[in-house]
């Protein structure tokens, strides 16, 4: 295996942005085997939660006091309260895994211990949460990204006109 693509592998699964929905897509383009770019991508991107939420738990306190960590971070609590508040108080904990375990834009590692931590929910629990969220949304990524988006085929009807 490249290293040169092991590392961005890893970098793209601890990015905001990207996370499983770019690392394991890139591990797959570049020959990685599956189940090795599954629990590679997964291991890094279970990472963000604790590290994360020790974020903002902890080093919050120290960059309140700039104001442009003011302006950022109360525009990313606005719109991730809108987001996931619904779903939380609805399923609670395991609304935070299944928000975490949808492969979409806007969910992730990041969102839903930015969430829960916003809610007041108890790190104890909201961790193990969010890495079981990761371990459903690796999987959904590599099935998609390996096998093809045939393979929910299952889960869809079939409509002849």
């Amino acid at each position: 295996m490249d290293n040169h693509v092991l590392v961005i592998s890893a970098i793209l699964s601890l990015l905001p942005v990207s996370e499983l929905r770019g690392a394991i897509p890139y591990a797959a383009a570049n020959g990685i085997p599956p189940l090795f770019a599954y629990l590679y991508c997964v291991a890094f991107n279970s990472l963000v939660g604790p590290v994360f939420y020790i974020f903002i738990s902890t080093l919050h306190k120290v960059f309140v006091r700039f104001s442009w960590y003011n302006r950022f971070f109360d525009h990313f609590i606005s719109k991730a309260r809108n987001r996931i508040k619904d779903k939380v108080e609805r399923y609670g904990y395991i609304g935070i895994m299944l928000f975490v375990a949808v492969p979409l834009p806007i969910t992730g590692a990041y969102t839903g211990t930015m969430g829960a931590w916003i809610l007041g929910m108890q790190k104890r629990k909201t961790i193990p949460a969010v890495i079981a969220g990761v371990l459903i949304a690796g999987l959904i990524v590599t099935i998609i990204s390996y096998f093809g988006l045939e393979t929910f085929s299952f889960l869809t009807k079939k409509v002849n006109f």
